[in-house]
């Protein structure tokens, strides 16, 4: 009875040991089995695995491939036409063992650091060696892949494999993005007065052609109206001539009766006139006819 407790113990501790001895690895991930520090096992494939409890200890890392933003940076191109550029790479951890020796207990985030240097070391070096309109044009594929493969020989010693690299902008550092609007803007304007200047030539033809259209039509509808105007009068005048042809003491009577109504117009019924005027002679006649000239 008393050795049941302890057999109890025993197993339990057993028990304990033995599950600390099994761990598994993930498909996502490879793992390296520590001894004091040292490396004595690396496991890349999945499932159960065993260790030493409390002497050994496993530290894990993805298998995956990663992402890595490279910190923005200014690259001077042969033009010396600086630009801004924002980059991106895509790696794995190939080598465990020499991953581990680079890195130590610091790990992907140490990596990562020391991956960014050299990715923009790189980046540098590449876009330096030509001029901003390669870099801006379809070409840059071209200067990518040389970036990548540079930095692949970099990062073997820090047992990584660059796997891809892009640049996801590329711009003009904002004192010459401002400089540059403003230049745009300057053209702009520049333009919009040329535009203008040329608009404002054209309304003046416009309205000078108009203008002359109005005198022409205006100087033909005059002399045309005056030719008119001639006509009718000369008719008129011959109307009358040929009036007072037919009948002399009529007209007579006919121009002294507009005289009249064109004197004694509105209330202005007053004249003052001598009295051997001949402009009553038909009015002062008993017969209605012109009255004799007293001489």
């Amino acid at each position: 009875m008393r050795k049941s407790p302890i057999i109890l113990i025993l197993v339990v501790i057993l028990g304990v040991i033995g599950l600390s001895s099994i761990f598994i690895v993930d498909e996502r991930e490879r793992a390296l089995v520590l001894q004091f520090g040292r490396v004595v096992a690396v496991k890349e494939e999945p499932g159960l695995a065993f260790k030493i409890p409390v002497i050994q200890e496993v530290v894990r890392y993805d298998d995956r491939i990663l992402s890595i933003d490279v910190q923005p940076l200014e690259v001077t191109p042969l033009d010396d036409r600086r630009l801004v550029v924002d980059a991106f790479a895509r790696y794995r951890i190939s080598d465990l063992n020499r991953f581990r020796q680079a890195v130590g207990v610091g790990g992907i985030p140490v990596a990562e650091d020391r991956l960014d240097r050299i990715l923009r070391a790189e980046t540098r070096e590449v876009l330096g060696s030509v001029s901003s309109r390669d870099i801006l044009s379809s070409d840059r594929a071209a200067l990518m892949l040389r970036i990548r493969n540079s930095a692949i020989a970099e990062a073997q010693a820090l047992g990584v494999t660059v796997i891809d690299v892009r640049l996801k902008a590329t711009d003009l550092p904002q004192a010459n993005l401002e400089a540059t609007f403003d230049r745009m803007k300057a053209e702009r304007e520049r333009e919009a007065t040329d535009e203008r200047a040329r608009g404002n030539e054209a309304a003046q033809r416009v309205r000078a052609q108009a203008d002359r259209t109005v005198v022409e039509l205006v100087s033909d509808a005059n002399r045309e109206a005056e030719i008119i105007r001639g006509e009718a009068d000369a008719e008129r005048n011959a109307i009358f001539a040929e009036a007072y042809g037919a009948d002399p003491e009529f007209f007579e009577f006919y121009r002294s009766l507009t005289a009249y109504e064109n004197a004694l117009q509105g209330s202005n019924s007053s004249l003052i006139l001598s009295p051997d005027s001949e402009f009553f002679n038909y009015l002062s006649s008993p017969t209605g006819r012109r009255a004799p000239v007293a001489e």
